[in-house]
């Protein structure tokens, strides 16, 4: 009989016990190059826009950043890093940062090429409008009723 593996427990193994905050570190400095400055960047950009906001270390190795749910994730590939926001097709960008997965019902994307500047003062907003989207979203849930 297979035993389920959770992402809980999955991503745990993969931290060896290691805070996500550590990971992330360890992410950035691994890299060492133009991609680790822009995630170091990126994630600095979100703790001054979401002091509260939380740090995980998601799906074997992906940054995540969340405040009543996920705000964004912080993904590095050969050509770019990828700041993916969970609920990004209901955020308004009236700056255009938005520059991919823009099909999709839900996520939409920033890709972070090297040499690319960013605009700050807009992506903080964006990251204030996502954490906002968010915690409306969970003052809606309706209470679980418990059985007596």
């Amino acid at each position: 009989m297979k035993k389920a593996v959770t992402a809980k427990t999955s991503s745990a193994m993969k931290t060896n016990g290691a805070s996500p905050s550590r990971m992330i570190d360890g992410r950035i400095k691994e890299l060492g190059d133009w991609r680790g400055d822009m995630l170091g960047r990126i994630r600095g950009l979100i703790k001054e826009a979401d002091p509260d906001v939380v740090e995980e270390w998601k799906w074997r190795g992906v940054p995540v950043w969340e405040h009543d749910g996920i705000i964004c994730t912080g993904e590095t590939y050969k050509a770019v890093v990828k700041m993916t926001f969970a609920k990004g097709a209901a955020l308004d960008d009236p700056a255009g940062l938005f520059n991919s997965s823009l099909e999709g019902n839900v996520r939409r994307a920033i890709d972070i090429r090297e040499g690319d500047k960013i605009n700050e003062k807009a992506l903080k907003a964006l990251i204030r409008a996502a954490v906002e989207l968010n915690a409306s979203k969970a003052k809606k849930k309706p209470a679980k009723k418990r059985s007596t």
